[in-house]
């Protein structure tokens, strides 16, 4: 793997069902979203549907797991929601899921449809290793308000996704940064699939997602690397 991913002893402690898997893709084609990452959205709403058959995304047994994974830490799951069960919420909203561009479209139409959370890196913006820790409070974690680029840093003991300049995702897979994020001119990407075992799936999700990279970027270079946790 080019990068180095680590998940603390703390982290595993915290939550021992934790398991998650690395795709890495290079000569990938970005762009604005289009009429197919529109319609792989429209279908992930689909099979995300049929899956809850009429359950509320958080009363799904793997969203659940997060919830107290979330809760363990310290964090509000009703008010600060894994990755997952926002973007599956919004699914179900009459206004459906946002077009962003055709990278992260894709890797959202996976997270939806197998109902984990999935992010997606700028693979030329990481810095040094990627590390999952509970954080001290003094990491910076750039992000976006009122339109201005602002610094904030994680509460202590929060779980956190940082590289060596500084916290990449907040709440473990809650709200991504904007350094390291996906853009229309992105051509290598880091993506991770996230489960809490036995509910979460992320070696079918990151099969699938690996195929769909190969399809809308003919001549790209994946890798998807082995599972990391909960017995894997």
């Amino acid at each position: 793997m080019t990068f180095t991913l680590t998940v603390s002893d703390e982290v595993r402690a915290l939550a021992p069902g934790f398991t998650h898997v690395a795709v890495e893709a290079r000569r990938l084609v970005n762009g604005p979203s289009d009429t197919a990452s529109s319609a792989l959205l429209d279908e992930a709403a689909r099979r995300l549907r049929a899956r809850l058959g009429g359950l509320a995304p958080h009363e799904d047994p793997h969203m659940a797991a997060w919830r107290a994974a979330y809760t363990a830490f310290g964090a509000k799951p009703s008010r600060t929601r894994n990755s997952a069960e926002a973007l599956a919420k919004r699914a179900l909203a009459d206004g459906g899921l946002p077009r962003v561009n055709r990278l992260v479209d894709v890797y959202n139409a996976i997270s939806v449809a197998h109902l984990v959370p999935v992010g997606g890196e700028d693979a030329d913006r990481i810095k040094g290793s990627m590390r999952l820790v509970r954080a001290t409070g003094d990491e910076p974690f750039l992000t976006v308000a009122g339109g201005e680029p602002v610094v904030e840093h994680p509460d202590a003991g929060e779980v956190v996704w940082c590289d060596d300049e500084g916290v990449t995702c907040r709440r473990w897979n809650w709200r991504q940064g904007v350094r390291t994020r996906l853009t229309e001119e992105s051509t290598g990407a880091l993506f991770l699939l996230e489960a809490m075992a036995p509910h979460g799936d992320p070696v079918a999700a990151g099969a699938e997602l690996a195929e769909l990279l190969e399809k809308a970027s003919p001549g790209a270079l994946i890798t998807v690397h082995a599972p990391v946790g909960a017995g894997a």
